[in-house]
């Protein structure tokens, strides 16, 4: 099915949130003139030049595991997902009638989406991702080369309001969220104690709590 018939491979700035139809690529994010500097570190390190040129930033987020840089930053940002209960049927209706069906509409932040995506997203489609533009957003990592998925990446974002989410990436099937709370106190404390388990055959969880934690000082550095 095109998606790009459904007018779904559209970014468009919406008040303070950036709106990304189901159908933009990681490349056509990147280039925008909506898309944050702090996010393009993460996109370039998603994936090489010629899948961001291919893969959908909504497929990246079902596919991708605890190394997606991506799904690190949006999970850090608070991002919102609407999907879609549309059949095979209703969306040849919309492709060839422009006739809009009637679908069922569920709102999900990322991180309710991400532990159970597969059961999530059967039978439905994700219409749109929707992120805060008004937010200070820090990212940072470490791998075994600039071209390579990180062994340990963190995005800090805050609020203006004070509000501080802490996201842990480089382990396990989905990024970690290690600290959600009305103010920056502890939060280093907080990247510690998230990865105090983290032990994979790229690292230790020593390695990766004691980067984990110099990373988000590094980050809430920048913020400040």
């Amino acid at each position: 099915m095109d998606l790009q018939s459904l007018s779904l491979d559209t970014l468009k700035k919406q008040g303070n949130a950036l709106e990304i139809g189901a159908a933009v690529t990681l490349q056509q994010l990147l280039e925008s003139e909506h898309c944050p500097q702090a996010w393009q570190p993460a996109l370039r390190l998603e994936a090489p030049l010629n899948i961001r040129n291919a893969a959908t930033v909504p497929g990246t987020l079902v596919a991708g595991d605890g190394r997606s840089t991506l799904a690190t930053v949006l999970l850090a940002l608070d991002a919102k997902l609407e999907i879609k209960s549309i059949s095979k049927f209703e969306l040849m209706e919309m492709e060839t009638e422009s006739r809009p069906p009637q679908p069922e509409v569920i709102n999900l932040g990322l991180g309710e989406f991400l532990p159970l995506r597969l059961d999530q997203i059967r039978g439905k489609l994700i219409t749109s991702i929707s992120a805060p533009l008004n937010v200070k957003l820090a990212f940072d990592y470490v791998s075994r080369t600039p071209a390579d998925k990180p062994i340990v990446c963190v995005a800090l974002a805050q609020w203006n309001s004070g509000r501080t989410r802490l996201v842990l990436g480089g382990y396990g099937k989905s990024p970690m969220l290690a600290m959600d709370g009305t103010e920056a106190e502890g939060v280093e404390a907080a990247a510690r104690n998230a990865f105090h388990e983290a032990t994979d055959e790229w690292a230790s969880a020593e390695y990766r709590l004691d980067i984990a934690a110099t990373l988000t000082k590094r980050c809430l550095e920048a913020l400040q």
